[in-house]
């Protein structure tokens, strides 16, 4: 029978045997991640690379959608989308205004054109934005006097500073002969009046 001198029996204790790691081992177990989260981390990582290299992509193709919409509503479009009738925006420049052909086509910001032949359609090509008939092609003096949306005669137009300005013309009026009276001051008053319509 045990009796109690002061001194705890001894007991005896046990200790887990831990595996010694090997250096790789080691290596592979502590400093190494898990193969499922180094594949998701990398697929995480990869998603935001290509998130930052299409987002600016999208945000620009969401402003050329919307500024396409814009001038499908407010240019001249007898019918939607083909511009000014169908007559070749180039042909201005020649000084005779030309019926395009569906043959030589394209669109420019949402805007269809035509083309007397496929000269004309590369010259446009070049430089679109400088072909286009201004406001829209509306009659320019109407645009001026007044800043409104007036479908003008195709073939009734002034070349100046390198730009086609379209007018109306009925067998009792002219506007073109209005516009030649005051042509500074009009075309003043329908280049802002224009971009309060298109800004």
């Amino acid at each position: 029978m045990w009796q109690n001198s002061g001194v705890s029996p001894s007991i005896p204790i046990i200790f887990e045997k831990k595996e010694a790691l090997s250096p790789a081992r080691h290596f592979v177990e502590r400093e190494v991640p898990s193969f499922a989260a180094y594949s998701l981390t990398n697929m995480t990582f990869r998603l935001f690379l290509l998130a930052c290299l299409f987002a600016p992509m999208l945000s620009q193709a969401q402003t050329n959608s919307n500024e396409n919409a814009l001038r499908l509503k407010h240019f001249w479009l007898d019918k939607a989308p083909l511009a000014i009738q169908g007559y070749d925006p180039v042909s201005y420049y020649s000084g005779k205004a030309l019926k395009g052909s569906n043959k030589f086509r394209t669109v420019y910001k949402g805007i269809e054109y035509h083309f007397a032949n496929s000269k004309n359609l590369e010259t446009f090509q070049k430089n679109p934005a400088g072909y286009e008939p201004t406001y829209g092609g509306w009659c320019a003096y109407a645009m001026g006097a007044r800043g409104e949306k007036v479908e003008p005669d195709p073939e009734n137009f002034k070349l100046a500073n390198g730009k086609v300005y379209l007018f109306y013309k009925s067998f009792f009026s002219n506007t073109l002969d209005d516009w030649n009276k005051d042509e500074a001051s009009l075309k003043k008053k329908a280049d802002t009046n224009w971009t309060k319509i298109l800004p």
